[in-house]
This record gives structure tokens, C-alpha cells and sequence, in this order.
């Protein structure tokens, strides 16, 4: 059975882009479930590539919002970072796991990256940023 996500207001980080940026991979975690339930493979291997380019995209900028702010955890981050572009490029792919399996970590992995943001991203993120005099 697929994993369904939601959005709620708790899992805000305090920044507007990122927050859009994490609802928009919910949604396409739950656009793999939907593919599923419809048994549309073709589908899901646009869908699940839409979702690549899209966490690419969505670590750029949050890991240079974060930096920005000074996040003190910065070099943890990046190791997920870097774990995730590994799994996403070599292990976690339709090649070594079955849709269900691929929709089912893909589900998981981003609902901990995002409850783990909004409790530890969003008291550096809400800082107003240092300006130099």
C-alpha cells in the first residue's frame, strides 16, 4: 500500500520558498502513490525523475539559505545532502527496487527530512541574516 503525506503548518521552516519547495515533494511522493494505485509505470518513472530534479534543486537552495543564516549544523547537512544525492543516483532507483519499495522510501525519507527541518532548520532560518555595516 502507497504512503500518502500531508502538509501542516508545523512542518514550516520559516521560510516561504522551502516551505513551497517541501509541499511541492510531498506532492510528488503522492503522485507516485497515485501512479501506483493506477499501475501506470510510465508515469511514475516521469514522476519519480520530476522528484529527482526537483530535491536537487530544493537542497541547493536550502543548503545556501542555511548557510546564509549561519546554521551551526551546516556540515551534518551536507552529509545528508550528500547521502541522499548517493541513494537517489545508485541505490534507489527503479533498476535495484520495485515501485512500491521506491514510493515507500521516497515517502519516509522526505517526511523525516522535513519534521527534522522544521524542528531544526527554523531557529536559524526565521534569524534575520547578518548585514555588514
Amino acid at each position: 500500500m502507497p504512503n500518502r503525506l500531508e502538509w501542516a503548518p508545523r512542518h514550516g521552516v520559516g521560510n516561504a520558498s522551502l516551505d513551497a519547495q517541501h509541499q511541492a515533494i510531498l506532492a510528488r511522493c503522492n503522485a507516485l502513490a497515485d501512479c501506483l494505485d493506477a499501475a501506470d509505470d510510465r508515469r511514475f518513472d516521469e514522476t519519480f525523475k520530476e522528484l529527482m530534479n526537483l530535491a536537487r534543486e530544493h537542497f541547493a537552495a536550502e543548503e545556501a539559505l542555511l548557510a546564509r543564516c549561519g546554521y551551526a549544523e551546516l556540515d551534518d547537512y551536507r552529509s545528508e545532502r550528500e547521502e541522499f544525492d548517493y541513494l537517489a543516483d545508485e541505490i534507489a532507483t527503479t533498476e535495484h527496487f520495485d515501485r512500491d519499495e521506491l514510493q515507500t522510501f521516497l515517502a519516509l525519507w522526505w517526511a523525516g527530512h522535513i519534521r527534522g527541518g522544521a524542528s531544526n532548520h527554523r531557529a536559524c532560518l526565521e534569524q534575520k541574516p547578518a548585514t555588514s555595516a
